[in-house]
């Protein structure tokens, strides 16, 4: 068997039939047991994002570890990945995509608060944790820990921030005719100072350029609807009609409901994270006083990455109209050529500009975020001081590299890394569900009390045992005395 054709089976073989549907129910399952959290505590998400401090001691403030997820999160995945799932699924994929959202924010909120619970301070005072972490220090395996470190590097490390080097370049080549050698030169020196300058460099960076970028892009989207506000209930239509095949129009054309409901939740699931473990890694780095603060922040960026971010994308093309899209008849690889003329369609050629930034923009974004997820998984393996700047040197290399080569096997194979880190995610998150419960209980209950809500991991009664080390001990709030943060 060709290798390609071997690593193309086994990539549809774990998504198709088997990590869409552990994803979904995990949703579900969490979905149930935090009393449809992603509803409840809507408006506790907003305003711990509001009351977000910069100047947090000790790690990063939650809005920056905030961006830093949405860094990562809304990539061009937004922009192209959406296009994709329109193409094939037809409009009713944007349905089960906003399912996919919906219960995955409940996901978020489980891992995130996880990864607050069994974080740990690092020598320079900032904080570490995430997957990697809660599996060694909550279900006692340092090897497996492992192997999910490894992963997370070798997928969010190198292969995607190759894979979204490519983009930027070949957007460049291809809408300016900018030479990807130069491409390659100006991304690298464009990145060098944040990724040596570590992830509170990263998380500065995220936290001015990205909600200006996605603001920016959500105003692009609202300007659009507003011109066709008429075609608008013609749109929401297509799309609820599309989630359960009642337009018979697209029967056979796009797949009909299963290709809306499998492509809508891979690109769904792909695109907002909840689950695969990524996110995680960043929301442990916030100083707050209680782990579910985080949860509720993370829960967020799966709410405004898919909900927003996406769905401006969807309604960008469904807005053209048949003049643009037909589904079924543009291949998956035209999808951010597919929004872009969309976009040109409705407001003109001049956007070609404004929508290279975006992409640009959105794309270096998700480098950053990467490359935070994969430093704090290296310094779970170990890696500092110059074997660390060794590696952040690799990195930098392999998004030069990423520019300038065909990216095909390399994205498969980042695919297959990625669905195994989220199984082995999955699993601790699931087996340490109750320690997440846990924690969501007692912030319910000290909002209920109208007390601090200051989180105390020792001696807790709404906890099954006292949470490993001293970041959460009495007498302490997030690793400072109490009223530091």
């Amino acid at each position: 068997m060709d290798l390609q054709v071997g690593i193309d089976w086994l990539t549809d073989a774990l998504y198709s039939y088997w990590l869409v549907y552990v994803l979904l129910g995990a949703g579900l399952w969490f979905t149930v047991r935090t009393g449809v959290v992603q509803v409840r505590l809507f408006p506790a998400m907003l305003r711990q994002i509001a009351s977000s401090r910069s100047d947090a001691a000790g790690g990063i403030s939650s809005f920056q570890a905030f961006t830093v997820g949405l860094a990562s999160r809304v990539g061009t995945g937004n922009i192209a990945g959406v296009a994709v799932a329109l193409t094939l699924g037809g409009p009713g994929a944007i349905f089960w995509m906003w399912v996919v959202a919906a219960v995955g924010m409940a996901t978020a909120l489980v891992e995130a608060t996880l990864a607050q619970v069994f974080k740990v301070r690092a020598e320079d005072g900032s904080y570490r944790g995430g997957p990697a972490y809660y599996i060694q220090r909550g279900l006692g395996s340092y090897r497996w820990g492992a192997v999910f470190a490894v992963l997370l590097v070798f997928t969010f490390g190198f292969a995607f921030n190759m894979v979204q080097a490519n983009t930027i370049a070949d957007t460049l080549s291809s809408s300016h005719e900018v030479p990807v050698a130069w491409s390659a030169v100006v991304l690298m020196i464009v990145a060098a100072p944040v990724l040596y300058g570590g992830v509170r460099r990263v998380a500065r960076v995220a936290e001015a350029v990205l909600p200006l970028m996605a603001g920016a892009y959500l105003l692009l989207a609202l300007v659009i609807v507003v011109l066709n506000l008429g075609a608008l209930p013609d749109v929401l239509s297509q799309i609820v009609r599309g989630a359960f095949g009642l337009d018979t129009a697209l029967a056979g054309t796009a797949g009909g409901v299963l290709a809306a409901l499998l492509n809508g939740t891979k690109r769904g699931l792909f695109s907002n994270e909840a689950g695969m473990g990524s996110a995680p890694n960043t929301a442990a780095t916030a100083t707050v006083s209680h782990p579910v603060k985080q949860g509720l922040v993370q829960s967020l960026g799966v709410f405004v990455d898919t909900m927003l971010v996406c769905s401006a994308t969807a309604f960008i093309v469904l807005s053209a109209g048949p003049d643009v899209y037909v589904p079924g008849e543009t291949g998956a690889t035209a999808g951010a050529a597919l929004t872009s003329q969309a976009v040109a369609h409705e407001l003109g050629a001049w956007t070609t500009y404004p929508m290279t930034v975006l992409v640009f923009t959105f794309a270096f974004s998700s480098v950053l975020g990467n490359y935070s997820y994969a430093e704090i998984n290296l310094t779970y393996l170990g890696i500092r001081g110059r074997a660390l700047t060794a590696l952040r040197t690799l990195v930098l290399a392999s998004v030069g590299v990423g520019s300038l080569l065909e990216l095909t096997t390399v994205w498969a194979v980042a695919d297959i890394a990625m669905a195994l880190m989220a199984t082995v995610n999955l699993v601790a998150i699931v087996l340490l569900s109750r320690w997440a419960l846990g924690a969501l209980a007692d912030y319910g209950a000290t909002r209920r009390a109208g007390t601090d809500d200051r989180f105390v991991g020792h001696g807790n009664p709404h906890l099954p045992a006292d949470v490993p080390g001293d970041v959460w001990a009495a007498g302490v709030r997030d690793g400072e005395p109490v009223g530091a943060a």
